[in-house]
């Protein structure tokens, strides 16, 4: 623990600086000149090192660690040297898990009630981080410490996720001195969209010459720390290592998803009977505990097509490599710590989860997740996906696995991430390491705690106090505790007595070991949702470890009052107003957030890129153009003139050995290609494709024209096309296409157009509408003027 006894007042950040008062002398020869030494600002003495690993979308029946199929021997070694708890929770999903963890306050009190991308304009909701709630890395580093993050980050508004920022949201405005990873909620393993800081930058080699982002961003977290130890090894650190795995897509090599075959061919009701056992003699869940029954909802293992379980059992081969893959390279960083000689000093915490595991991959998985996230159906037949059974986990591929799976992977308990009303949601196993400051062993706590319990563990075992201030901003308080009371004591009453829970209005209260919750949607279906009065509440007893039983009949009064504690709880942390709008807030009219983008023109110059989705005007569902002024060398023409998304669903307007050519990228199932008849000359052209769409809905197909100097020079079809996303972290990229291309007639390495684009004009509707098929300079410099 750090010395009690730390001089500085550390209650208002930074710490003001102090003058020295004394004798000021004329000559600093002066016998009589003295200023005290220049102290460089440390945290109290004995503050540890923090580590901080959060696994993506595992759920607690899925390590090892916890009894579950998956082997996890870093979290294994590290238990055995630390704690397990084993009532440890989190917020059900991805970003206010994550904005819990790092503030110490509950996910709606920092506007984060759901994820980024549905964020609306109510308090509770609009993913903007009140800066009277400063996070914990600025805390630590405006106390002495160095910090680093590494991996996913997903708590930056998203119309703020674009190249220019701004950058307050993002971690190094957020007391991340460094920042090595991907904004946003989830990346193609294979070819991540990587910032250095704010920069972005390309993956230093491909998939083919053994790429993976988890090996990536641990070459650099341990780099990092080498560094900071052999330049400051007096001053601890704080670093937050967060993968992009276990989370969709699932991509592994084929040599660790292989090590499972067979292993689940008898389907996910036998291993969560399997797991459950296992849990029970590891002792991670009492003798008494049962196990929950298969909601309805999910289909029994026997109920799937004999033809699919083999490519179901894959899908499950897969993620568990995926997440043994992920521990052995935790496992490497924890290493490195060894050989440093700091791994007894340093606070780790091993959080196997930000949420229960996650159901978006309905119930017979899907090779492509990005055709669910869209909500087509009908396209991954059976047929479909056989044909695809030796490509899951690669690069080909961008897969998820099915319902029953994630239910098996949250054992004991009922349902998914997404639902916080139920443990399967929340609950994730956690393991805390620190031989230099807890003398237990390998020893289970089964206090209850929530993840807005980190920080302030992490402040008490620094000796550091919750600043009352930062940045000349008052501070609202810590709404966790500290967990140090019982890592030395088993026994200890817990002091997390209290905690509400909601995500999607799947809601529930904790108080004193009882629970009452109401599910309210499940991540999969799409059917009519009832009045929230119309929400059926559960009670479980304290004595109910899995939530079993459900006794709301049998006590009625106890769950009134906690009903009306869950009103209380919701109206203090900014729950209020319940939002079951799951689709309609992906509008940012509907929803009420700001945008980047606006009206229905955008100009782009050559070179821009890494544009999110966010950052460049809507052209799905809609008739639009896109017009390109580019500088044809003498040698002629190739490469991309402007891409939007990639291999698994975009769209590119490109030169092919001269000639003007369009891609449409259909979910990576079929592409659809338009080739002009000639090669473009040497000299400045503008290229144009016009879209005119079919309308009737969305995802229709539409007539392709492409155009060279206002004259027609090739026409074609595209049959369907993506209604709504193309992609979490594929991007726009002017003269180039960056991470995976959208059309096999290059490769990402190739993709550099030749020439020079100088602008690109992309215009939507009306807009589109050019009857002499060009644009001159005044039209242009509408444009340009327009988005001032």
């Amino acid at each position: 623990m750090a010395d009690e006894r730390d001089p500085i007042q550390r209650q208002v950040l930074p710490i003001p600086d102090l003058t020295p008062v004394g004798l000021t002398t004329y000559d600093a020869k002066d016998p009589a000149t003295s200023f005290p030494p220049i102290e460089p600002l440390r945290p109290p003495r004995g503050a540890p090192n923090v580590l901080i690993v959060l696994i993506d979308d595992c759920g607690f029946g899925a390590s090892s660690a916890f009894g579950g199929p998956c082997s996890t021997p870093t979290a294994e070694r590290l238990a055995a040297n630390g704690l397990k708890y084993n009532r440890f929770h989190t917020t059900a999903l991805c970003s206010p898990t994550r904005q819990a963890l790092l503030t110490g306050r509950n996910h709606h009190s920092v506007g984060m009630g759901g994820i980024t991308e549905i964020a609306t304009s109510a308090p509770g909701y609009n993913s903007i981080r009140p800066n009277t709630c400063a996070p914990l890395a600025e805390t630590l580093k405006l106390n002495g410490y160095s910090t680093a993050q590494f991996g996913k980050c997903h708590e930056v508004p998203v119309w703020e996720t674009s190249p220019l920022g701004p950058f307050h949201a993002w971690p190094t405005g957020s007391g991340f001195e460094h920042f090595y990873g991907f904004i946003g909620g989830e990346t193609n393993q294979y070819a991540p969209a990587i910032y250095r800081d704010t920069v972005p930058i390309e993956q230093p080699r491909t998939a083919e010459e053994g790429y993976h982002f988890t090996e990536d961003m641990t070459d650099q977290a341990i780099d990092w720390v080498k560094q900071q130890k052999a330049l400051m090894p007096d001053k601890p650190f704080f670093m937050y290592y967060a993968p992009g795995a276990t989370h969709a897509p699932h991509h592994v090599p084929p040599e660790w998803s292989d090590r499972y075959k067979g292993a689940f061919d008898d389907g996910w009701d036998a291993l969560r009977e399997r797991t459950f056992a296992k849990q029970k003699e590891l002792g991670v869940i009492p003798s008494d505990a049962e196990l929950t029954e298969r909601p309805g909802e999910i289909p029994a293992w026997d109920e799937m097509p004999d033809d699919l379980k083999p490519v179901l059992a894959r899908q499950m081969e897969v993620y568990a490599g995926f997440l043994e893959h992920t521990d052995h390279h935790v496992g490497r960083l924890i290493d490195a710590l060894s050989e440093l000689e700091i791994l007894e000093s340093t606070l780790v915490y091993y959080v196997i989860g930000d949420n229960g595991a996650s159901a978006e991959g309905t119930p017979t998985g899907c090779f492509n997740e990005l055709v669910v996230l869209n909500g087509v159906t009908g396209v991954e037949t059976t047929e479909f996906m056989v044909s695809k059974i030796d490509d899951f986990g690669t690069p080909e591929a961008y897969n998820h696995y099915a319902v029953g799976w994630a239910h098996a992977m949250d054992t004991p308990y009922q349902w998914t991430k997404q639902i916080a009303s139920h443990w399967g949601g929340t609950r994730n196993g956690t393991i805390v390491h620190w031989p230099g400051g807890i003398q237990a062993r390998g020893e289970i706590r089964s206090q209850f705690h929530h993840v807005i319990d980190v920080a302030p563990t992490v402040l008490e075992a620094a000796g550091l106090p919750a600043p009352l201030s930062v940045n000349g901003v008052q501070q609202r308080p810590l709404e966790g505790v500290s967990m140090g009371y019982c890592f030395d004591d088993a026994d200890a009453a817990e002091r997390h007595t209290t905690q509400y829970f909601e995500m999607f209005c799947n809601r529930g209260i904790y108080h004193e070991g009882w629970t009452a919750v109401t599910r309210h949607s499940i991540p999969w279906a799409t059917t009519e949702l009832p009045a929230f009065d119309d929400d059926v509440w559960e009670l479980y007893a304290p004595d109910d470890w899995t939530q079993a039983h459900d006794i709301a009949a049998e006590q009625p009064e106890k769950l009134a009052e906690l009903k009306r504690l869950f009103i209380i709880e919701a109206g203090k942390y900014n729950v209020l107003p319940l939002d079951d709008r799951r689709f309609e807030r992906f509008n940012p009219d509907l929803a009420g957030r700001p945008q980047l983008v606006k009206g229905t023109s955008q100009l782009l110059f050559g070179r821009m890129g890494r544009l999110s989705e966010n950052s460049i005007v809507v052209m799905k569902n809609k008739s639009h153009s896109i017009t390109a002024e580019i500088e044809v060398p003498e040698g002629g023409a190739n490469g991309v003139i402007i891409a939007q998304g990639g291999a698994f669903g975009g769209l590119a307007l490109y030169a092919k050995d001269g000639r003007p050519a369009y891609c449409y990228n259909l979910f990576g199932l079929e592409r659809f290609k338009v080739y002009g008849a000639d090669a473009m000359s040497s000299g400045v052209h503008q290229v144009r494709l016009e879209f005119t769409y079919d309308g009737g809905g969305v995802g229709k197909g539409g007539d392709v024209t492409l155009f060279v100097d206002g004259e027609r020079v090739g026409d074609g079809r595209v049959e369907g096309t993506v209604p709504m996303l193309f992609s979490a972290d594929e991007t726009t990229d002017v003269g180039s296409d960056t991470a995976t291309p959208v059309s096999d007639d290059y490769s990402t390495h190739d993709s550099a157009f030749t020439g020079t684009v100088r602008w690109v004009q992309l215009d939507v509707d009306a807009a589109a509408e050019d009857t002499d098929h060009l644009i001159s300079p005044e039209e242009r410099l509408r444009v340009a003027m327009a988005r001032q």
